[in-house]
């Protein structure tokens, strides 16, 4: 179905590393490389702190995520087997997550008898391997290796010149020397994937509380005008802000539709259009260095302006002619003896795309959204606007427990009301067609809260843990309220009982306690689950 829009599948692959929960790791995996002692290096044990040390940095476990040994040729044979089910399905390539932390066939090795050819492996025994794009997450600092990692791998990301381009918008200083160099080997800059923000930038890094959407859509302008590299857009959630970093983060709702953004889908065409021009320039039109002019030759530019109205006038490589800027569809710009003007300013926090040849005016897509206080709201209803743009064919199904009403038509601004029980969710589904009856679709959740009945647990109650036997001999106890007061991770110690029972007793009155019992590796309930309430002298077992 892709294949039909001229789109292509990459597969996010995890190679390197498991959760460290190690009781939840399927046994088809711990029999398929040779049983739990083979699954992992020996250096897993250690924490990564020193990535310049290539023995640990492909060894350690990073971030508390216990280290696959990628070099085991079991391991290997279950891996490549996954691939290849993926590319007979019609998969076109694959992103490799935390690839430095997997051996180049140089690095430095454990002593097991395996060579590093994971990545000779996963790159030549694979199906379709002609046609396959394949790139690392190679996070450049010291000793990272990136070079070798492009000749081994085929493509990398290039993580500093990200960085760059972020912090060139956020203060706004388009300056060349600040943007212009990609971090690489000039032989490599074709052969990695660049980005603005990652899911790592975004949330690891704070970029959701550093660059509005309309910055993040201005630096991708930047990245995608460029000659080099292949731009990663991320897509941030649906409704995030510098208020709410995870908006309506939920497995299985539509993203932003920052990626549907007039500047984004201009620049994606230009790129296109551009892809024999080799020649590129970037200046700072009339010295103005919040402002940027990148220009492809003299076949196209994009101007970038990110402070106050940027004068035109100011010199360009552009052919003479006449250009409509392709983000708006209407302003139009003359060159002439080298100038570029127009009757009026460019407009700050914008972007401007000029090119003749290989433009193909496609009909904008329709898009649909929402406007609500919550999607997880305390009373009884909620009231949700309902937005449209370019179309004439917009309508909205809603299901909730007791009532359906389904394919309604709506303008843009109309209001719905939402009344469901506490506990229940809500489905909005909203679709809509633009001029050639394309279909734009999104679905929502709108939960009711439900009441939260106050439950007391008294100081001196006291719980007990039988500890599974592949546990470390010390288990805690981490002790939190439903309403979100918590303890430090990983807790306190429990005392140890014999016998692999362990107990925990309640220093304090706690209302509504959950609680989950680890060893600082392995937890129980399992990662990103919820506690277990608190009975006073229940035993609790993994499950």
């Amino acid at each position: 179905e892709a294949d039909k829009y001229g789109i292509k599948v990459i597969v996010d692959v995890i190679p390197n590393h498991t959760t460290p929960t190690t009781t939840a790791i399927n046994q088809n995996l711990i029999d398929a490389v040779g049983g739990m002692d083979k699954l992992y290096h020996a250096g897993s044990e250690n924490d990564l702190s020193n990535y310049g040390n290539r023995l640990h940095c492909t060894t350690y476990k990073m971030g508390g995520l216990p280290d696959v040994n990628t070099e085991n040729p079991a391991f290997q044979e279950y891996f490549l087997k996954f691939i290849n089910e993926c590319i007979d399905l019609g998969v076109d390539g694959f992103r490799y997550d935390t690839a430095k932390h997997i051996g180049l066939p140089d690095d430095p090795k454990e002593d097991d008898g395996y060579e590093n050819n994971f990545w000779e492996v996963v790159t030549t025994q694979i199906h379709n391997k002609e046609n396959i794009f394949n790139y690392g997450e190679v996070l450049q600092g010291s000793n990272d290796r990136l070079a070798d990692y492009v000749k081994a791998i085929g493509r990398t990301t290039a993580s500093t010149y990200g960085s760059r381009v972020r912090n060139a918008v956020s203060q706004e200083n388009l300056d060349s020397s600040m943007i212009n160099d990609y971090f690489i080997a000039p032989e490599n800059i074709g052969k990695v994937v660049t980005w603005v923000e990652s899911h790592d930038n975004y949330i690891n890094d704070g970029n959701w509380a550093i660059m509005s959407e309309q910055q993040v859509i201005l630096a991708y302008a930047i990245i995608s005008a460029r000659q080099g590299g292949t731009p990663l857009f991320f897509d941030r959630p649906y409704k995030a802000s510098f208020e709410d970093q995870w908006g309506m983060n939920r497995i299985g709702a539509a993203g932003s539709d920052m990626f549907k953004d007039d500047i984004v889908r201009a620049v994606n065409f230009f790129r296109i259009a551009m892809k024999d021009v080799e020649e590129e320039n970037l200046v700072s039109p009339n010295d103005d260095k919040s402002a940027l002019l990148i220009e492809r030759g003299t076949k196209g530019a994009v101007i970038i302006n990110l402070s106050g109205e940027l004068a035109t006038g100011f010199e360009t490589n552009l052919a003479d002619g006449t250009y409509t800027d392709r983000v708006d569809g209407t302003t139009v710009y003359t060159v002439q003896g080298g100038k570029l003007t127009s009757e009026k300013p460019i407009k700050e926090n914008t972007a401007v795309v000029l090119y003749n040849e290989g433009f193909v005016n496609y009909a904008k897509p329709a898009s649909v959204s929402v406007d609500a206080t919550a999607f997880n709201y305390e009373d009884e209803s909620v009231e949700v606007t309902l937005h449209c743009e370019d179309t004439e064919d917009a309508t909205y199904t809603l299901e909730t427990s007791s009532e359906v009403v389904e394919n309604t038509a709506y303008k843009d601004g109309d209001k719905i009301t939402i009344t469901q029980n506490q506990g229940e969710t809500a489905t909005l589904t909203l679709t809509a067609t633009n001029s050639l009856g394309v279909k734009t679709y999104k679905q929502l959740f709108f939960t009711r809260k439900a009441e939260v009945q106050e439950n007391v647990v008294a100081k001196g109650t006291t719980v007990y843990f039988q500890k599974p036997s592949n546990w470390a001999d010390g288990v805690n106890a981490y002790v939190y309220a439903q309403d979100g007061e918590e303890a430090l991770w990983t807790g306190r110690p429990m005392n140890d009982e014999g016998n692999g029972v362990f107990s925990y007793v309640l220093s304090e009155d706690w209302i509504n306690p959950l609680i989950i019992f680890n060893d600082g590796a392995n937890q129980y309930p399992g990662a990103n689950e919820p506690g277990v309430p608190m009975e006073d002298g229940k035993t609790y077992t993994a499950q």
